[in-house]
């Protein structure tokens, strides 16, 4: 099966407007066929590159069959990385504002009480990565009683990183009559085993399998030695001169060199490593996204959570280690129809590596010289006019579907025993206002917010200025984001 379009899924009215907003257009391979599948309760098994578009495959189905009523979750999402998970998140959001999903993420490195609080609030969709879920639901803070989805995203990076016994203890917590799906990139034995024992006769689904990724990327290696990488890598970046481009490294250490490098020499770059705190590796993931830098140089803790479908080209400036790391590093190039390149660096040391990458994917890398003077000369007046040039600011999906939003602040909340559909019942008697223009209403202690949709913010807040809720006068003011 290939739909044409997302019609043909016959979505309800929210979630296909959610689509048009986020200007989805034609399905990828890996949605056309899945989605079907996923609609119908089928346990599936995905084999399917990254970038291909799978959380979408699995989203939609998601968010189209979620109860809003329902109070528990109903769908858990596990992912290997805090990045992921934030990006999964924000995906099933957006696929699901109009419908007034609420999906919360949960990882490490965050405060516990902040995800406690938030998991309080009704939550139909759970994402995050298995260690601190476990944590939730050993403290007895996360409840999956209902859950009826249980999606593996990236499960050979999960299983890769020694989550498979976290794993495999959140899924005996879970109903044995859930849907299960799993996605991986690549299909390793652990996976394939993991599968036999908690899936219910899956049926198998193999897209954009690793030999066939040439035909949307085009791989290259060149051979050098490590005390030549700098200055090949600028002399690289001047031929090829990406409009966006990621550069690999396999310690921290290497990235703090290349970035200091490129830095020095006006590159438009950042750094993205383990070493970082969180806000700031979400802060330059977000950057890079929207387009405000060129050059991310980073470890392989960028392969996940990447969701940009215009990265031109990837640079192996180390040879992964392990072969299956080469196809998630090649995959954030080459997507949604776009060409990509990935170029590898390769010492005589890492021929090993290289070698058994090759064996792995099912061909021989083509090997390329090193860039010479002259190329390097005839191409830099087009590359130092690109580096002082104006960026182009790529289009966020999550701020297409946030432009008619307005999220107001109300100085009242569970203490002043204010509930989510007394904000409804008020609101929705506003003159023009109706319950649909309502979406996400979450109430804390002392403070709530609610969402107000399809561009009637401003009515809404100059209408609850002068209204009591439950007989109350709250202070409503437009909420920071």
């Amino acid at each position: 099966m290939n739909e044409r379009n997302f019609e043909a899924f016959n979505l309800s009215d929210e979630i296909s407007r959610a689509l048009g907003v986020l200007k989805y257009k034609t399905p990828t391979e890996v949605q056309s066929v899945v989605i079907p599948r996923a609609m119908e309760s089928q346990d599936l098994v995905v084999t399917s590159q990254t970038g291909s578009g799978k959380t979408a495959a699995f989203g939609l189905p998601i968010c189209e069959k979620i109860q809003w009523e329902e109070k528990l979750p109903q769908a858990l999402i596990l992912t290997p990385t805090r990045e992921l998970a934030v990006q999964v998140r924000d995906d099933m959001t957006n696929f699901g504002r109009f419908k007034r999903i609420k999906a919360v993420a949960l990882y490490g490195k965050e405060p516990f009480a902040k995800q406690k609080e938030e998991l309080t609030q009704k939550t139909h969709v759970v994402v995050g990565t298995p260690g601190r879920v476990l944590d939730h639901l050993e403290r007895d803070t996360l409840v999956l009683d209902d859950i009826k989805y249980l999606i593996l995203d990236e499960a050979d990076e999960m299983l890769n990183m020694g989550f498979i016994t976290k794993v495999e203890k959140i899924i005996k917590k879970l109903p044995s009559d859930r849907v299960t799906m799993v996605f991986s990139a690549t299909m390793p034995n652990k996976v394939e085993t993991l599968c036999q024992k908690y899936m219910n006769n899956p049926m198998n689904i193999e897209i954009d399998t690793t030999g066939n990724t040439t035909s949307a990327t085009e791989h290259r290696v060149i051979e050098l030695e490590e005390a030549g990488k700098i200055a090949i890598l600028k002399s690289l970046t001047v031929v090829e001169n990406p409009d966006s481009c990621i550069i690999f490294c396999k310690t921290k250490e290497h990235v703090e060199t290349v970035f200091n490098e490129l830095e020095q020499a006006n590159y438009s770059c950042e750094k993205l490593h383990g070493g970082l705190e969180q806000d700031d590796r979400f802060a330059v993931m977000d950057g890079f996204k929207m387009g405000n830098f060129r050059y991310l140089i980073a470890t392989d803790v960028a392969a996940r959570g990447i969701d940009i479908d215009n990265v031109t080209l990837i640079i192996n400036y180390d040879v992964p280690l392990e072969k299956e790391s080469y196809v998630h590093r090649t995959g954030r190039t080459g997507r949604a129809g776009n060409k990509g390149k990935a170029i590898t660096f390769a010492t005589p040391y890492e021929e090993k590596f290289l070698r058994a990458i090759e064996r792995y994917i099912g061909f021989e890398i083509p090997r390329m010289e090193i860039p010479k003077h002259h190329e390097v000369a005839k191409a830099k007046a087009a590359f130092d006019e690109k580096i002082s040039g104006r960026r182009v600011v790529r289009n966020n999906k999550t701020a297409r579907i946030n432009q008619d939003i307005m999220k107001l602040h109300f100085s009242g909340g569970k203490k002043k025993k204010i509930r989510a559909v007394d904000f409804v019942g008020t609101i929705a008697k506003i003159p023009g206002v109706t319950a649909e223009d309502i979406g996400i209403i979450t109430i804390q202690d002392n403070l709530s917010y609610v969402d107000i949709l399809n561009g009637k913010g401003s009515v809404v807040l100059q209408a609850m200025e002068n209204t009591t809720i439950k007989g109350k006068k709250l202070k409503v003011s437009e909420a920071i984001k």
